[in-house]
């Protein structure tokens, strides 16, 4: 039986390990408070610093956390006890599409070169980076903003805090979070050969933000918030706001999706947030 080993229990690696669990792998993930999480029926949680077993035992291993000042946390911690797992075929690491930088609006696609304008993508750069040294099959899965159930737009709206900034030509990338899922299982069956792939995972249309707060509105049937100029939005923005704000590029997929044989569950926004939506309706059904 696979085994599969997550670093990381947040948002994305939990809707991976339900995946994978479903799909008949063995799943252990780490957390640093493993009393907090609770990922599902079957799924193994353990202390981020006694992983040594479970490393030992995997046969594929994802690794979600952000990289820090001193580099990559799971290498710093685990790079021997990786090097030395008999049974690993198969590194997944989450990486983000900001690795390559502002493009003026224009495209990239898998085989872009990075260009980080920040020094949290530049960090994200040298992880990758340090992640391709194994001699496995190891894929760096760059995405782009996540959204899904209890992380969209429906959330700001009921809460009071969407805004509606307008700034002609710029636009984002999305993936919702089933498909960031369901892409990983692919990636992982697929009992690819060592060498390094690089796959982006983004819907197939970026889109202003503007137009995604307007139908996430019309979907719940309310108005939306009033149009904001970004020149009078960027006054009280966050710096983390004010990086994803500085960058403007679209990024293509298409290669990610013919090279593992997909196509994306939400190609856009709209099948993304109706999914969401009837999701939640099924929940609250009595």
């Amino acid at each position: 039986m696979p085994d599969l080993l997550i670093f990381g229990c947040g948002y994305s690696g939990t809707a991976v390990a339900r995946a994978a669990r479903d799909a008949g792998f063995t799943v252990t993930v780490t957390a640093r408070e493993p009393a907090l999480k609770r990922p599902g029926q079957g799924i193994q949680v353990i202390p981020f610093d006694a992983a040594v077993s479970a490393i030992a035992r995997a046969t594929h291993l994802l690794a979600t956390a952000a990289p820090g000042e001193a580099g990559d946390p799971v290498l710093a911690r685990y790079e021997g006890a990786i090097r030395a797992a008999g049974n690993l075929r198969w590194i997944g690491y989450f990486s983000t599409t900001g690795v390559y930088g502002d493009q003026g609006g224009g495209w990239v696609d898998e085989d872009s070169p990075p260009a980080p304008g920040s020094e949290r993508t530049s960090r994200r750069v040298q992880a990758e980076a340090a992640w391709r040294n194994f001699p496995v099959a190891v894929d760096i899965i760059r995405l782009a903003g996540i959204y899904g159930p209890g992380r969209s737009m429906f959330d700001d709206l009921r809460a009071g805090a969407a805004r509606r900034v307008v700034k002609p030509g710029h636009v984002f990338g999305r993936i919702h979070r089933e498909d960031i899922a369901h892409g990983v299982l692919v990636a992982m069956q697929r009992n690819a050969p060592p060498g390094v792939q690089i796959f982006n995972f983004c819907d197939d249309e970026p889109a202003a933000s503007a137009y995604v707060v307007v139908e996430a509105a019309r979907l719940l049937g309310v108005a939306p918030p009033d149009p904001v100029p970004y020149a009078e939005a960027v006054k009280t923005m966050s710096p983390m706001a004010l990086s994803f704000w500085s960058e403007n590029r679209k990024v293509a997929s298409a290669k990610t999706k013919q090279r593992l044989g997909l196509t994306w569950r939400y190609p856009t926004y709209r099948e993304g947030l109706r999914a969401i939506l009837e999701a939640e309706a099924q929940r609250d059904a009595p």
